[in-house]
């Protein structure tokens, strides 16, 4: 009625203002109207929506929601999509207190008991009966995520290395070969073919990679990655076939932009923060150093597609003047404490290179902590030999100077024995090993990022960072929304110990740097589109520190995200809280 009754735009604005405001008065006077959980998400609702309606908001968002209500209310009708509609409805919802939370869906359909009616040890076991009924729902859930490190498991993938051996006309012992690996790595038409021996392709992934080899877009998988694969496309291992096979959308619009991608691709502007050539700083203490700037193997979501154009790609190793040149400014600029080795995959460069650029680093005292970072434990565990670990051990000088390997694990089922005997190298010479995961629709779903902290946790590694999908066009179809990541950390990750969710999820903003994805001073929502596509304002690192403008970023649609989970058999009333997360 109120949008109904208002003959302008900005009469409709001032209704619902003075509307908003008065309701949240008037819970604010007498709090005993609402429960205390109804409160936060009727407040956080009512928060938002001020922010969407605010003129401010509209136009750094250049996008007005109001807009589109109030022709809908006039009209009957607006030109906005469903994903547009089911925010709204929504946040009517949590204005109503009718929010679709409560029960939790994890624990729907049990009773949870009044704990304030009972004290003592009866209180107690009490509680306790109920964490372990919340315990088996959550097996429920994590049991669908298998490890390679399962019997069956490891006997299917014995069964995939001997034909992937055989297509190659390969022995046993070459498997054990990084260089051999490197040497066999599927990356051509020839190799498509050899590939498809061993795995059956679909349609579509079959025609995006043919696309993409006659086009120079970068595509590339290890015989060891290969053999992670189940011989038919499974809902087991669509995570790792989602890693390396691109889909048609991405390798269409690559090519779209293959004269500017430089530009266009460079989501994080690494142009706009390279000091030097080799290097990018964002921080005041930390910058990365790219001596080799390819991978034996590609992931299609690569934040540097824009450099590479195929794996071990002949241009990929920095020239020695350049690499010279660079490890001089790290020398020269003191303020660094910490150095992040990567490319690219700087193990792809043989031992002597690996060890002379180490050496070089040991040698600036101001450098507290060398990181490498590397795929390799998930892609040629081979690589990580008991060789480069000696060289490893060598500049790792607890007290005096930190070495440790940061990886990039994405899922359960990429854990092999490999992969923990590669992890066990690193560790025994008293090295940390980390892990980046990037979350993407391929590993999204519930639970199943919990189940890669387990698996992790138990070989060793540590979570590190859970990273927020780059909001680059070529990768629409691996975006999650970003109120998925955060209904995860609360509901999934949170039900975990302390030591198994180490990891904090962020959103790098582009040419600033990462932001804490769980603090609400560093991001807000100001927008929705027509498209139902919420609009972000991301306050970077330095807010109260130094005068830098916000990023506005716009999301990719949750309505939509919840039908992509339908396709893969998921039931959409299991993240039905994800809309009350902003």
């Amino acid at each position: 009625m109120l949008l109904k009754e208002s003959k302008t735009l900005e009469s409709a604005r001032n209704k619902v203002m003075r509307y908003l405001e008065a309701k949240e008065w008037t819970y604010m006077n007498d709090s005993s109207e609402i429960d205390p959980w109804d409160y936060v998400l009727y407040k956080e609702a009512l928060r938002t929506l001020r922010n969407i309606v605010s003129p401010r908001n509209e136009k750094a968002s250049e996008s007005s929601a109001l807009q589109y209500l109030w022709t809908a209310a006039l009209s009957g009708d607006s030109e906005v999509a469903d994903d547009f509609i089911a925010e709204f409805v929504h946040f009517f919802k949590a204005l109503k207190l009718n929010s679709d939370v409560y029960p939790s869906r994890l624990m729907e359909g049990i009773e949870i008991p009044n704990f304030d009616d009972f004290e003592g040890r009866e209180a107690g076991k009490m509680r306790s009966d109920f964490l372990d009924l919340m315990g088996e729902r959550m097996d429920r859930y994590l049991v669908k995520y298998r490890s390679g490190l399962e019997a069956d498991i490891v006997k299917l993938r014995q069964e995939n290395r001997g034909r992937i051996l055989e297509a190659l006309d390969s022995r046993e012992d070459d498997w054990a070969d990084w260089h051999w690996q490197f040497k066999h790595v599927f990356k051509d038409l020839s190799s498509l073919e050899t590939l498809k021996k061993v795995v059956e392709l679909d349609s579509e992934h079959e025609q995006a990679i043919r696309l993409a080899v006659e086009n120079h877009i970068p595509f590339g998988v290890t015989p060891y990655y290969l053999h992670l694969m189940d011989p038919q496309p499974s809902d087991r291992d669509f995570a790792v076939r989602w890693q390396v096979f691109p889909p048609l959308s991405y390798v269409e619009n690559m090519i779209a932009h293959r004269k500017d991608r430089k530009w266009a691709f460079d989501f994080m502007r690494e142009r706009d923060t390279s000091p030097i050539d080799l290097v990018t700083r964002r921080y005041p203490r930390v910058a990365i150093i790219k001596p080799y700037e390819s991978c034996p193997q590609i992931c299609v979501y690569c934040q540097r597609n824009w450099e590479i154009t195929s794996p071990l790609m002949a241009s990929a190793m920095a020239p020695p003047e350049k690499l010279d040149a660079a490890l001089d400014w790290f020398a020269e600029h003191n303020r660094m404490m910490d150095i992040l080795v990567t490319g690219g995959d700087p193990l792809v460069m043989g031992d002597e290179l690996i060890d002379r650029i180490l050496n070089r680093l040991s040698q600036m005292p101001h450098l507290k902590s060398i990181r490498i970072a590397t795929r390799t434990p998930a892609t040629v565990p081979q690589r990580i030999t008991p060789e480069l670990c000696e060289i490893f051990s060598q500049y790792h000088e607890p007290g005096k100077r930190n070495l440790c390997v940061v990886t990039h694990l994405m899922h359960p089922y990429e854990i092999t024995p490999e992969a923990v005997e590669a992890v066990a190298r690193i560790r025994r010479v008293g090295m940390m090993v980390y892990n980046q995961q990037v979350f993407t629709f391929a590993n999204s779903r519930k639970f199943e990022t919990a189940a890669l902290r387990i698996a992790l946790k138990q070989i060793g590694i540590d979570p590190y960072y859970t990273f927020n999908m780059k909001g680059k066009t070529e990768m629409e179809d691996y975006s999650v929304p970003i109120a998925r990541i955060l209904q995860e950390r609360k509901e999934e990750a949170r039900t975990l110990p302390g030591i198994f969710r180490t990891d904090e999820p962020v959103f790098n903003v582009p040419g600033l740097g990462k932001d804490h994805l769980r603090a609400w001073q560093n991001h807000e929502m100001i927008g929705i589109t027509p498209e139902g596509r919420r609009i972000y304002s991301f306050l970077p690192w330095e807010k109260n520190i130094a005068k830098v403008k916000p990023y506005i970023y716009t999301d990719v649609p949750i309505l939509t995200y919840l039908k992509r989970l339908k396709e893969r058999n998921e039931d959409p009333e299991d993240y039905r809280s994800i809309w009350y997360y902003y």
